[in-house]
C-alpha cells in the first residue's frame, strides 16, 4: 500500500502477528532493491512479530522525490513508525540498509528497542577490499573502470546499472543459482540517479564509528564470513564499538546470510529477541 510521507509516496506492506512487537525492516540496495527480499527472507517472524516491509524514498514501488540523503531516509522510517506504532521498533537493515538502520538508532534513541544488523558497514574503511576481490575474480565483466564507477556513482543509464549489476552477481553468494539470479535481475526496479546519489554524495562521509557508542540499546550483528561487498571485517568493527553487542558469522554464507542460511539465520533473531 501507499502512504504519502514527506512530500513522497512511500510504499509499504504489514505482514504478521498484528498484536506482536513491531519490526521494521530496511533493505540495502538503494535504486537496486526494495522490500520483497525480506518480505521472503523473514515471513517466518509473522507468527509473533508485526513485520513491517517497505520501498525506501528512490527504490522500488514508493515515489522518487529527492533528496536520497541519510537524514531524509531515516526521517521518512520515522514518520512512518510514528503513523504506524505507539512506541519503539525493532529495526532490521542489511547491507545498505544497515547504514540507515545505524543513522536511524542515532538520531532517534528512544524510538528503538533492538537494533539487528546484516552484512553491513559503519564507514568506507574496507571498501578498497571490496573493490580488490571483485577484481581478483576476473569475471567476466568486472573491469576495474566498472567497478570504480559503481562505487563512485558515476552510473550513466538504468541499462549501465544492470550490466554492471550482472556482472557482479556471482561474488555475492558461496552458491550461485543462475537462474534465480536472472529472475532476480529482471524482476528489479533499476534507478540509476538513487544509486548514484547515495554512492556519490553520501557514502564519501559515511562514518558512523565514532558515535557507535551511543548504541544503548540490544544490537545483533550478523554477517556471511565470504561476503565481498561489506567483508567480515565491517561487522568487526562495529560490534567492537556498540557496547555488548553480539556478533554472529555464517561460516556458510555470502552476503546474504538470511537467506544462504535462513533457518539458522530466523533461529538466532528468534532467540536474540527473547
Amino acid at each position: 500500500m501507499y502512504i504519502n510521507i514527506n512530500d513522497n509516496q512511500l510504499y509499504y506492506e504489514i505482514h504478521g502477528n498484528e498484536e506482536g512487537e513491531t519490526i521494521f525492516f530496511i533493505h540495502g540496495a538503494p535504486g537496486l532493491s526494495d522490500c520483497r527480499g525480506d518480505i521472503q527472507s523473514f515471513s517466518a517472524l509473522g507468527d509473533k512479530y508485526r513485520l513491517v516491509f517497505l520501498d525506501m524514498r528512490g527504490s522500488g514501488r514508493s515515489g522518487g522525490n529527492a533528496p536520497f540523503t541519510h537524514e531524509q531516509w531515516t526521517a521518512d522510517i520515522e514518520e512512518l513508525r510514528k503513523r504506524l506504532v505507539d512506541g519503539p521498533i525493532i529495526i532490521l537493515g542489511g547491507s545498505y540498509g544497515g547504514f540507515l538502520t545505524l543513522e536511524y538508532a542515532l538520531r532517534y534513541p528512544g524510538n528503538v528497542s533492538y537494533v539487528l544488523l546484516r552484512d553491513t558497514s559503519a564507514n568506507n574503511e574496507f571498501d578498497h577490499l571490496s573493490i580488490d576481490r571483485a577484481l581478483e575474480s576476473r569475471l567476466p565483466g568486472i573491469t576495474e573502470d566498472g567497478i570504480n564507477r559503481l562505487f563512485k556513482g558515476e552510473v550513466g543509464s538504468n541499462e549501465e546499472l544492470r550490466e554492471m549489476f550482472t556482472a557482479i552477481q556471482p561474488l555475492y553468494t558461496v552458491k550461485y543459482d543462475e537462474q534465480a539470479v536472472q529472475q532476480k535481475l529482471n524482476s528489479i526496479y533499476y534507478r540509476y540517479e538513487t544509486h548514484n546519489f547515495a554512492f556519490k554524495y553520501n557514502k564519501p562521509k559515511f562514518n558512523l564509528v565514532p558515535r557507535l557508542q551511543n548504541i544503548k540499546v540490544p544490537t545483533l550483528v550478523t554477517v556471511g564470513r565470504h561476503d565481498w561487498i561489506t567483508p567480515v571485517e565491517s561487522s568487526e568493527l562495529i560490534a567492537k564499538n556498540i557496547p555488548n553487542a553480539q556478533l554472529v558469522i555464517f561460516e556458510n554464507s555470502g552476503h546474504s546470510p538470511q537467506q544462504e542460511e535462513n533457518k539458522k539465520f530466523i533461529q538466532l533473531i528468534r532467540e536474540f529477541l527473547v
